[in-house]
């Protein structure tokens, strides 16, 4: 069920290919911190999702199929801050988060703080299709897994040794810090490994989701941008955003939602406002990361200001694209 769409670019009436699925891993990715045989593990996940994710497409299903069955893949890929490989906060807990936006309808359904929930995409999705609700969180959450049938899990399932290694450094330098009365200086990859992924299906219509386990060391029932509808997703008719960074900083730009309406009201490509957004207004401010931008004629961008950002698209003849470090080769789709 693959269409022929068209768009003009620079005055050209140019032929694109729909579907498309794009997807990322987390920015904030560092040579120096990840081994070889982890990031090849990375790119193997990244294709497994775009491969799950395609299949959808090619089966003429809906964009939010496509980006529920690629995040659930990322979810269950311990290389990545979702689902299986979620850190770890500061009492030793997984705190998972999720959102899904179907730009087609303007429907949403986001949840925060379950710890029980194996795929938070797929209740975040129920919470969209078959609640009257947008966001649910914490025990209420879970209590709606259990009713919707998904797959709930005991704790233990999230916990990695790299993560519970992180978390343990993290208190030391916390417990340094306080010790010499010095302020603590949030590190890098305290917020980075948030999963999303956006779809644009063969009816043109767009969908996007991001998942995190949050923020290492996190406390006081702390919620990132990741769940929050216009921050860290985003879907409409003409654009669709999934980031990845420190989560503060996006809800207080509505990043997801300022992309897409300087792409709807200002008229700006797909690249020069997410490129506006996420390397130029959230540095401004203090903040760092990435995100995925897809615009309704196919166009994408991956704009970060990390070392890497594990990233990744599939087209339609169903080859997988992947890359880690900006300094990695990745084509862009043809339009």
């Amino acid at each position: 069920m693959f269409q022929r769409h068209y768009a003009v670019r620079d005055g050209v009436l140019a032929a694109m290919d729909a579907p498309l699925l794009v997807i990322h891993g987390g920015a904030g990715v560092e040579r120096a911190g990840t081994g070889p045989a982890e990031a090849a593990a990375a790119r193997q996940a990244l294709e497994a999702a775009l491969r799950a994710g395609h299949a959808q497409l090619k089966a003429g299903k809906p964009a939010v199929d496509a980006v529920s069955a690629a995040i659930q893949v990322l979810e269950d890929a311990p290389q990545f801050n979702a689902g299986r490989g979620a850190v770890f906060t500061h009492d030793g807990r997984n705190e998972l988060d999720s959102s899904i936006m179907d730009g087609a309808s303007g429907k949403a359904g986001a949840v925060a703080g379950v710890h029980r929930v194996r795929n938070p995409i797929t209740l975040a999705r129920a919470v969209m299709e078959k609640s009257r609700h947008v966001m649910m969180v914490g025990d209420g959450a879970e209590i709606f897994a259990e009713q919707q049938g998904i797959e709930l899990v005991d704790p233990s399932y999230f916990r990695t040794e790299k993560r519970w290694q992180q978390l343990q450094e993290a208190l030391k330098e916390e417990a340094q810090a306080q010790a010499s009365n010095t302020p603590l200086v949030l590190p890098g990859k305290a917020y980075f490994g948030t999963v999303g992924a956006l779809a644009l299906d063969a009816q043109g219509h767009l969908a996007a989701g991001t998942s995190t386990g949050g923020m290492t060391n996190k406390r006081y029932g702390r919620v990132g941008d990741s769940p929050i509808i216009g921050a860290g997703t985003w879907a409409d008719q003409r654009c669709a955003v999934s980031g990845t960074g420190w989560g503060e900083y996006y809800i207080r730009d509505a990043a997801a939602h300022e992309i897409c309406a300087r792409v709807r009201l200002a008229g700006q490509s797909i690249g020069r406002a997410s490129d506006g957004v996420i390397n130029g207004d959230i540095p401004k401010a203090g903040g760092d990361g990435g995100a995925i931008a897809l615009d309704a004629q196919g166009v994408v961008a991956f704009p970060f200001n990390t070392e890497g950002m594990y990233r990744g698209w599939i087209g339609a003849d169903g080859v997988p694209h992947v890359a880690v470090y900006k300094d990695d080769p990745l084509p862009m789709p043809a339009y």
